[in-house]
């Protein structure tokens, strides 16, 4: 089979290696599409501190169930499944409290370990999920991705009568934002670029926001009627973008604010920033328990996505997909790599 492997930063190889067995409790997997992430361009960069090479990238990934080993009973041959990104050891504190995307001993699929980025590969039957047969395999490679929006708004408790803001409406912001109209909240959405806010709206955006040519917070305040939102995502991730959101006007008293990014340069932010409106900071990292329901939301036609993928590249040339991270073009907002 071909393994597309990165041999180090800006290095990659197309090797061809056998094809793997699963062993007990495991199943092979035969990849039909993955998608490609921000964080495959760090990795590739030499940007990720939790990745060493060589490493086959890819954690957004679905396929085909080409053999299961002795005592799988979850799945069987010929079954449509999605991969959870997630390895973790079931035993710690978080495994079991519910927390297991911060497991103690997490390891991440093509990140911390070999991912989807090949032909074929072996998985714990515990980690694979059966999905409905209908679901496009370029759909189905966006489970991953929503989970991570179906996981941040559990994580920020949002409510059908919560009005959120998210700043960024880049692939995860406009998931962020489907998650919530899945709950029935209002939803104002905050970019630079006209056109991602013209695709924000198109899926759903109530109210929209440039905040290159308006005020921010003028234009909160005219859409709550002074009140601010009650929920906030920092789906741009940018030196800043946290202080930002956290701006009197924006979010108003027992706020829940979520940054989804791990921008690591500080900023100026005060105990009376929190405090005086007593607001909740929640982390949020990957998915945890999301991937089934994902999948039955997706297979029940409750997300809008045409349009989430721009750009699909076949397995054999995946050259392409490095070409853009090297020299990245403004209309390729996500990638799909479909398998033949």
């Amino acid at each position: 089979m071909k393994s597309c492997v990165i041999t180090s930063p800006f290095h990659y190889e197309i090797q061809e290696v056998p094809i793997p067995r699963p062993e007990a409790g495991e199943v092979l997997i035969q990849m039909k599409a993955a998608g490609v992430c921000g964080s495959d361009l760090h990795i590739y960069r030499g940007e990720n501190p939790c990745s060493s090479y060589p490493l086959v990238p890819g954690h957004e990934n679905v396929g085909v169930v080409a053999k299961v080993g002795a005592s799988v009973t979850r799945v069987k041959e010929g079954d449509h499944v999605v991969v959870d990104l997630i390895i973790t050891c079931g035993t710690c504190y978080q495994c079991t409290h519910g927390r297991e995307e911060v497991c103690e001993q997490v390891l991440v699929r093509g990140s911390g370990t070999d991912g989807g980025w090949r032909e074929y590969f072996t998985a714990p039957a515990d980690d694979v999920y059966k999905i409905d047969e209908n679901i496009p395999w370029g759909d189905a490679a966006l489970i991953e991705p929503i989970a991570i929006g179906a996981h941040c708004t559990r994580r920020g408790r949002v409510q059908a009568d919560d009005t959120v803001f998210i700043l960024g409406t880049g692939t995860i912001g406009t998931i962020i934002l489907q998650a919530c109209k899945v709950i029935g909240a209002r939803v104002i959405c905050c970019d630079i670029d006209d056109n991602s806010l013209i695709r924000a709206k198109e899926l759903g955006a109530d109210e929209v926001i440039n905040s290159k040519t308006e005020d921010i917070i003028k234009r909160v305040a005219e859409i709550t009627a002074g009140h601010g939102c009650t929920v906030a995502f920092d789906a741009a991730c940018f030196p800043g973008s946290l202080a930002l959101i956290m701006q009197y006007g924006i979010v108003g008293n027992a706020g829940r604010i979520v940054p989804m990014g791990f921008c690591d340069k500080p900023e100026a932010i005060s105990q009376a920033d929190i405090n005086k409106r007593e607001l909740d900071i929640i982390g949020s990292r990957m998915s945890a328990y999301q991937f089934e329901p994902v999948a039955a939301n997706i297979a029940a036609g409750k997300y809008r996505l045409d349009g989430l993928v721009t750009t699909f590249v076949a397995f054999s040339e995946i050259e392409k997909v490095f070409q853009n991270m090297e020299q990245p073009d403004p209309a390729v907002k996500k990638t799909v790599i479909l398998f033949e």
